[in-house]
């Protein structure tokens, strides 16, 4: 049985009826809807990563490959949790970039917000810390919701380091995206910059507050005190 059939199995042996039939509402699987046609086995995110852990050591690109191809969200999780590792192995010895071409190229495989959110800081992010960060840009510029995002949230790793310029940038460029999903990921990255440099990002704020969308703006004050939130609430 090859690795790819065993990890298939293994996300049957942890199947759980009640969530294959909640994930695709979760997920918005419908027709129209941001995750449409997207497929669950009914696996939850613990349970994926225990079985990711175990094929660590045996997972090739060809494994990465196949589980990214599948029509099951679940792979596609696995498959970014052992294209994580091998990213993070490999650059302890500054060999990490055929992880990094494999993840542009398998980028359209990366369509749902969880699959985003578990990936774009660990590898772009990392990767492009001491480079240059057209890329991000790019992405940007797409008409493509899970690129756009992907370029938001590989900042986490610049903020994490107190580097706040490119979600500036970015949160300007896409300020005023239709997507809900988009408003979260902004408002949710100019929260954690405000951790770093609060008067910065609450000028930022208060410059944008009327283009801002209220669930981005929302996001981006959780965690300031109460005071100020509803001051800054009134400006809109």
């Amino acid at each position: 049985m090859s690795f790819y059939d065993q990890i298939h199995e293994a996300l049957k042996s942890y199947a759980q009826q009640e969530k294959a039939a909640f994930f695709p509402r979760f997920f918005k699987t419908g027709k129209g809807e941001y995750g449409e046609g997207d497929v669950f086995i009914g696996v939850t995110v613990p349970n994926q990563r225990l079985i990711a852990k175990q094929f660590y050591a045996s997972s090739d690109a060809h494994l990465i490959i196949q589980l990214l191809d599948s029509m099951y969200h679940e792979e596609r999780l696995i498959g970014l949790f052992l294209l994580n590792h091998k990213f993070l192995t490999a650059r302890k010895h500054h060999a990490e970039k055929q992880w990094v071409d494999l993840y542009l190229k398998k980028i359209d495989r990366v369509n749902n917000w969880d699959l985003v959110d578990s990936s774009a800081h660990i590898i772009l992010g990392k990767w492009l810390e001491d480079k240059d960060r057209s890329l991000l840009y790019e992405l940007a510029a797409e008409n493509n919701l899970w690129k756009n995002r992907i370029a938001i949230i590989s900042t986490m790793h610049f903020i994490k380091k107190g580097d706040i310029v490119d979600i500036l940038k970015l949160s300007t460029l896409l300020l005023t995206h239709q997507h809900d999903l988009m408003h979260k990921a902004i408002g949710w990255m100019l929260r954690e910059a405000w951790k770093k440099e609060p008067a910065i990002i609450e000028n930022f704020i208060r410059k944008h507050i009327q283009e801002m969308p209220r669930t981005m703006l929302r996001y981006s004050i959780e965690k300031m005190e109460e005071g100020k939130r509803k001051e800054i609430l009134s400006l809109k």
